[in-house]
């Protein structure tokens, strides 16, 4: 098996960004502009390279536990009191990946206020400085009107920063960002359509290597804030991963093609951060402009893992799950002879895991029902023949390991919830 997969974390989370943005216009780059406004800080104030990087990636992620586009749309309010809570969802779920406890951390209290010291400390422990840095960021970044010219909104920004310094801002931040404030690079870096080669040229964070468990827990992580934004989908990535890895096994993939089939049921509904959970809970009928968003889930899944060489061949087979063997799919009208088996078999375990699997609106079906379904799609050429006539004829052992998984993932949302509260 391969021992080893190659992750340039800035590529990554560069797109990580990108898909949490697209969820709406008015969002556009607002993770980045934290970022870099971050990284100034950092700089401005002397901290190590580590803990500047630690704080840039918290910035690309800090709304990651706003899981709603309302909710969204409230972080984008100078005066948001609610904060507080996505933080600590944010932090809850990305914590469990190693390379991110430190992110996590700044991440879990980025909307606690300075209040004049009281918010050195936050339910009795330490508030880190990178979360105080970000804190001062976010505000500074949510008072550019994008649509006037930036440099001649300073005098306003810096006066409206100055009214709240003490009580929102602690004061030596502020100092640092009336040393950057005078700099018109700074100002213009935030608006550039170059702001995301800027980060990349000034933040230095390491391509690091992981062996199989750690690209699991990587993936969990992906799975988790996919899944857990929504008691509909809580489970649904663990069920495709392990039906997907199951049916792999019955058409007699090796260990290493069983292994990245796995990974791809964790990852294969990224681009589902880009969907409002509003539209991802209605339980009736898509309207044509809901279903026409719900179908670029798959092409953004594809354009955010593009970048990661090592997870080209795990790209293919999750984003392409809803491409179908007569070129009907999306979002590349592929046909069975560009469909590899890893894409057909996670085709066959999508519709498989969505049909069995029990849904907050609805019980999912028999196993005699899911089977009719899955045939009558193999003979209209949307599904692959092989792949469904191994699941009519294992379904009792591969419903059972669906099962399995989706009720440890089960539990795992349960005890997510009590810690969040």
């Amino acid at each position: 098996m391969k021992k080893q997969y190659r992750l340039k974390i800035f590529d990554f989370l560069n797109c990580l960004s990108d898909i949490l943005d697209w969820i709406s216009p008015v969002l556009n780059d607002h993770h980045k502009q934290v970022a870099l406004i971050a990284m100034r800080l950092a700089e401005t104030l002397d901290l190590p390279v580590k803990q500047q990087n630690e704080i840039v990636c918290a910035g690309i992620l800090h709304d990651i536990g706003a899981i709603s586009l309302a909710e969204r749309m409230e972080t984008m309010k100078f005066e948001n009191t609610t904060g507080q809570t996505h933080a600590e969802l944010g932090y809850y779920l990305i914590r469990i990946f190693e390379p991110m406890h430190n992110a996590a951390e700044i991440i879990k209290c980025h909307h606690v206020p300075w209040e004049s010291g009281l918010g050195k400390t936050y339910k009795g422990l330490p508030v880190p400085l990178g979360s105080r840095i970000l804190f001062l960021a976010d505000h500074l970044a949510l008072l550019i009107n994008r649509n006037e010219g930036i440099l001649g909104q300073v005098g306003e920004i810096k006066e409206r920063v100055l009214k709240e310094i003490d009580t929102l801002f602690e004061p030596v931040l502020v100092d640092a960002f009336m040393t950057l404030a005078d700099k018109e690079y700074f100002w213009l870096d935030l608006v550039s359509p170059m702001i995301s080669k800027q980060l990349e040229l000034c933040v230095k964070l390491d391509t690091i290597y992981l062996n199989n468990n750690e690209l699991l827990s990587f993936a969990s992580l992906i799975r988790r804030m996919i899944d857990f934004r929504s008691p509909f989908t809580a489970t649904h990535s663990s069920g495709v991963s392990a039906t997907a890895e199951c049916l792999g096994k019955l058409a007699g993939l090796n260990e290493s093609e069983c292994f990245e089939l796995k990974v791809a049921g964790f990852l294969h509904d990224l681009g589902k951060l880009a969907i409002p959970t509003e539209i991802l809970e209605k339980p009736g009928k898509l309207t044509t402009d809901e279903f026409n968003l719900m179908r670029a889930h798959t092409f953004y899944t594809f354009r955010a893992l593009q970048p990661i060489e090592d997870l080209s061949q795990i790209n293919m087979y999750g984003s392409y799950h809803h491409e179908r063997l007569d070129g009907t799919g999306y979002p590349f009208r592929l046909e069975r002879k560009d469909l590899p088996l890893g894409s057909r078999l996670l085709a066959v375990a999508d519709v498989f895991t969505a049909l069995t699997e029990d849904r907050p609106y609805r019980k999912g079906m028999s196993n005699e029902q899911t089977i009719l379904i899955l045939e009558k799609m193999a003979e209209n050429n949307k599904l692959d023949s092989e792949i469904v006539h191994l699941a009519k004829k294992h379904h009792e052992t591969v419903n059972q390991v669906r099962k399995a998984a989706q009720d440890a993932s089960r539990e795992e949302y349960t005890q997510f919830l009590t810690d969040i509260g």
